[in-house]
């Protein structure tokens, strides 16, 4: 009897290790690379797009004195008395209000928008993550490696080195790294860090805090954290050069990677798919209206993922993937969720939008906008190209437009916003925007949750 039950004892103990010693292994793993261990290849980080320095950690103070409001009114210089206590009566009567919207972050809000940090979701996941683990070790040589972040979080990291492939080729893809921020329930072993591989890039993946081998938990304060620690990593221990890292957002992994591009101005681009320009429409647009009140305090005091204010403090070269049959990040009422609708309602377009006002406000004027929002309705390439002709845009006049304008600049900086096109009659305001509509964002047939094919991944147009 004995004899039958042992394999059978064998196979359970190694089915159960192997599930299990996914995260033991990496809890019991050394460090690899530390945030404070050395500049980003003498380039640090842009203190005017980011609230931290190289000393203390000032985005974290502001969490802090957010989660107890009244020891922050207290805390005042000499000569404020008046003003502390008013703003101790005042804090306290807000206090419901606040208590309320920090349970609701710690539980429910969290779990809605990360559910892939829920403890049951990740043990469930674990033979999924071993076996993408094993697939990335093995087959592509990953190298896996624990970082620790400037709030003492490890985050888990994958990288593939493409470099060794194309030494003496010139200029190939795999001498670009691209750092890949994942979405709010998805992890490097299958997430998007596949598409940029496939496509022959070096990459660097990462899992948010809480999810899979990271430590923590994911709120917006600690994934800044987490890929800040990764560019260091990547440039000061993988050896790239701050020019030469792209960073890819896929979904809510639109936040961290454009925190990362306005705290590292000199990254070399950025690609964002699938993403939103704000969390407050898409919270309000899914939960009940009695809870309006709350869902906006929650997540302008815990979940401010303002991606299309960052986005806009990055000079760099930019590209948005839109997916057509997105029904993620759409706010289109229930009950009307076909694609039309979900295209029109698609928060990318605020993005785009939000984007072209920042860096050409001349061009998008009132004329310019009603055009682009003409290309953005368009659900097919059929029909974009329709509209394209119909406006009769000339690239090589637009191309020749802004070159001059570049050219013309007395520091020769292309630091937006660009004055471009003030004196553009309207039909050359529609024009120049349809062009720069089209050379900003791609419209790509998939839904939110499918994988970006390696055609659709490519790199933003750069003047």
């Amino acid at each position: 009897m004995c004899v039958f039950c042992f394999p059978k004892a064998l196979a359970h103990i190694f089915k159960t290790y192997f599930t299990a010693s996914y995260d033991f292994e990496f809890s019991n793993w050394p460090v690899d690379f530390r945030w404070d261990e050395a500049g980003v290849n003498g380039s640090s980080p842009s203190h005017g797009g980011s609230n931290r320095g190289h000393s203390g950690c000032p985005i974290l103070v502001k969490a802090a004195a957010r989660a107890c409001p009244l020891a922050s009114a207290l805390i005042k210089g000499p000569g404020r008395d008046r003003v502390s206590r008013w703003n101790f009566f005042r804090h306290f009567k807000q206090m419901p209000g606040q208590l309320a919207s920090y349970i609701m972050a710690h539980s429910l809000g969290r779990w809605l928008i990360y559910p892939g940090s829920v403890f049951l979701l990740n043990q469930a996941l674990l033979p999924v993550l071993a076996k993408g683990q094993a697939r990335l070790l093995r087959d592509y040589n990953g190298k896996r490696a624990k970082l620790v972040a400037r709030d003492g979080n490890k985050i888990d990291t994958m990288f593939v080195d493409r470099r060794d492939k194309v030494k003496g080729q010139g200029e190939q893809r795999g001498n670009r790294l691209v750092v890949c921020c994942e979405g709010n329930v998805s992890f490097y072993q299958w997430g998007c860090l596949f598409t940029p591989l496939r496509t022959g890039y070096s990459v660097l993946g990462w899992n948010h805090p809480g999810f899979a081998g990271s430590t923590g938990q994911p709120y917006p304060e600690n994934d800044a954290n987490a890929v800040d620690v990764v560019i260091r990593y990547a440039t000061c221990r993988l050896g790239f050069n701050i020019q030469d890292i792209v960073v890819y957002g896929w979904s809510l992994g639109g936040y961290s990677a454009t925190w990362a591009a306005m705290t590292y101005p000199s990254l070399g681009a950025l690609v964002l798919d699938a993403t939103f320009d704000d969390l407050l429409p898409l919270a309000l647009n899914i939960m009940p209206k009695s809870w309006k009140k709350l869902v906006v305090r929650t997540v302008k005091e815990h979940f401010n993922l303002n991606v299309g204010e960052q986005l806009c403090r990055y000079q760099g070269p930019v590209l948005l993937i839109r997916r057509t049959k997105d029904e993620v990040i759409t706010t289109c009422p229930f009950g009307l969720e076909d694609q039309i609708t979900n295209l029109r309602c698609n928060r990318a377009n605020e993005l785009l939008v939000q984007l072209l006002e920042y860096r050409y406000p001349e061009i998008m004027s009132q004329d310019g906008l009603e055009a682009v929002q003409v290309w953005l309705r368009a659900a097919n390439p059929k029909q974009e190209e329709s509209v394209y002709k119909r406006y009769r845009i000339n690239d090589e006049w637009c191309v020749k437009e802004l070159q001059k304008y570049k050219d013309s600049l007395e520091d020769g900086s292309p630091s937006f916003p660009w004055r471009v096109g003030k004196h553009l009659a309207r039909r050359g305001k529609q024009l120049m925007a349809l062009f720069l509509a089209k050379k900003h964002m791609r419209n790509v047939d998939a839904t939110h949750w499918s994988l970006l094919k390696p055609d659709d991944f490519q790199m933003p147009w750069k003047l």
